[in-house]
């Protein structure tokens, strides 16, 4: 059965671009929750789970078929690999989200602790690296891209402070010792997250160059 090879990829395009959305505004809401202690913000997130896996799920079944029946060649196969590859991706990050904000609601429920500023700020580094990647995807940025890419060691640094942190204030705060384990998990999460906005700049630059960067600094 022939199909329209155009209007097939433009829709894709489009499906991705609306789920890179709202899990970029997962992120936004987990990040927020960090910050201000907002439970019911992570609820929200906590609960938001099945439309990112449906969606994924979509896309690639879609991408699937065009590559079954469409035939893509050259920018046009690049783009649809390229697709399947962010929107694992992003499936991924929509789980991570998910699981910080699970932290974020037994952290304000355990023995008070001041959260790091670190974490607040590693939050915000993760989520930027994020957005800028899906701007990047939006706009077929490459040297958007790469921008992403070099963010990805301030996000490293800031979950070795968090670590710090943890390491030092364990030991005078043993009855908070859960609460201080969820904020290292949550440390974690986000920085995987920025790990994963990093390899979605490296899909682009697959996407937009034809380049595979995925294991140098490029």
């Amino acid at each position: 059965m022939a199909i329209d090879l155009h209007k097939e990829l433009l829709t894709i395009r489009r499906e991705a671009l609306a789920l890179g959305a709202i899990v970029e505004e997962r992120v936004r809401m987990v990040a927020e929750a960090i910050e201000t202690g907002d439970v019911e913000l992570a609820r929200q997130v906590k609960r938001g789970d099945k439309e990112i896996d449906d969606a994924e799920v979509h896309i690639e079944s879609e991408c699937l078929r065009v590559l079954a029946l469409g035939g893509p060649v050259a920018s046009d196969l690049r783009f649809v690999l390229g697709v399947m590859r962010v929107t694992s991706q992003l499936e991924r990050i929509g789980d991570l989200a998910r699981s910080i904000s699970k932290r974020v609601i037994n952290v304000n429920i355990l023995p008070t602790v001041e959260l790091p500023g670190s974490l607040v700020d590693l939050a915000h580094a993760a989520r930027a690296m994020l957005s800028d990647a899906l701007a990047a995807m939006s706009n077929e940025d490459a040297a958007l891209c790469r921008e992403v890419r070099a963010a990805d060691e301030r996000v490293d640094d800031l979950r070795k402070e968090v670590f710090y942190w943890a390491r030092d204030e364990m030991p005078r705060r043993a009855e908070a010792s859960q609460a201080i384990i969820d904020i290292l998990s949550m440390a974690q999460k986000l920085e995987r997250i920025g790990d994963l906005a990093n390899n979605i700049a490296g899909d682009v630059i697959f996407l937009v160059e034809g380049s595979i960067v995925r294991h140098s600094k490029a």
